[in-house]
């Protein structure tokens, strides 16, 4: 029926475009929700003037998002001198000191200079491997190679592997699996990422120009 077929194609018009704008108000509500937790904590300890004044701030939609990229963009021009470095380097030095908060900074300043680092190897390849089970494969990217004691124990034909969970690629789990048994992808990691996302229902621009229709 044609009134069938209109409002499939017109769900598959909106419905990428509300997800994407569901996601950036729920961002914005999450900046601005920081911004005002900040806001909160300025007016407990300034005059009931200054306070009054801090909390008008809080009514002013997107203020937070507009606050809270302007401090990165800040930051990132400061840490770019040798003057910020050296600041940065000594933050680094007062925070890896700190008994219990050491432990949770040190490591997830590891994993954002992994990911985040022009430099590093991170997710910059597309595997196939065996999961859960022998003869089942599914889309992982390598992570890097196990090295020290874990290196002693396997051997150096490992590989780290993440392998994302789907609809949801932000949680997956973390394997080491021998060399020989990964498949590399041509794909990139964003083809990838996509075709997880998707649960395989779009994939690879290549793969669909030589899907016959």
């Amino acid at each position: 029926m044609p009134v069938k077929k209109y409002l499939i194609t017109g769900l598959l018009v909106w419905f990428p475009l509300a997800i994407t704008f569901w996601v950036l108000l729920w961002l914005v509500g999450l900046l601005d929700g920081i911004f005002g937790g900040v806001l909160t904590g300025l007016s407990a300890v300034t005059s009931n003037a200054t306070g009054m004044q801090l909390e008008q701030l809080r009514h002013i939609p997107g203020l937070g998002v507009v606050l809270v990229f302007a401090a990165l963009l800040l930051t990132g021009a400061l840490v770019s001198n040798v003057a910020g470095r050296w600041w940065l380097k000594q933050l680094n030095k007062l925070f890896t000191n700190i008994p219990i908060f050491k432990t949770v900074y040190t490591s997830v300043k590891k994993v954002s200079d992994t990911l985040f680092s022009s430099t590093g190897n991170a997710f910059r390849t597309a595997l196939l491997v065996q999961y859960p089970r022998a003869g089942s494969w599914t889309i992982a990217f390598q992570t890097g190679s196990p090295i020290g004691e874990v290196a002693e124990h396997l051997g150096q034909d490992f590989v780290s592997v993440y392998v994302p969970t789907t609809p949801n690629p932000t949680s997956g789990f973390f394997l080491m699996v021998p060399r020989s048994e990964v498949i590399e992808l041509k794909m990139s990691v964003d083809e990838a990422l996509t075709y997880v996302i998707s649960m395989g229902v779009v994939p690879p621009p290549e793969a669909a120009k030589a899907t016959p229709h």
